[in-house]
């Protein structure tokens, strides 16, 4: 009889150990695919827009700064944020890259001739 008794015992103590288990399994995959998965994903697009960067391309920078590529360098961008202002930027402060549609940048400028001429 004291076989048997170690054996039930013994069944019980790995239900317990499997449903202890579960829980903590569940509470990995959740963060996994809640944070640590996006995460990754995020990065690597940061790093294929970075690699991609090429002059004449509109950027901001990590701390607001709007600025157009003039040259770009192994670890650095120099951007031109006003006419005779010229800053260098690691790759790594770029934020994002400004894409204009053709329509809207057209519809830019023809405000700004409109503009121009009858206010002042």
């Amino acid at each position: 009889m004291g076989g048997g008794q170690q054996a039930a015992e013994g069944a019980q103590g790995g239900n317990a150990l499997l449903t202890n288990i579960i829980p903590f399994a569940a509470i990995i995959l959740i963060f996994y695919f809640l944070l640590i998965r996006p995460q990754n994903k995020k990065r690597k697009e940061t790093e294929k827009m970075l690699s991609a960067l090429k002059k004449g391309d509109k950027v901001v920078t990590i701390g607001g700064i709007h600025g157009t590529v003039q040259s770009v360098k192994e670890s650095t961008v120099l951007l031109k944020v006003d006419d005779n202002v010229k800053i260098e930027f690691l790759r790594t402060a770029i934020s994002s890259v400004i894409t204009v549609s053709k329509e809207e940048d057209k519809g830019g400028e023809k405000e700004d001739s409109q503009s121009s001429g009858s206010g002042e």
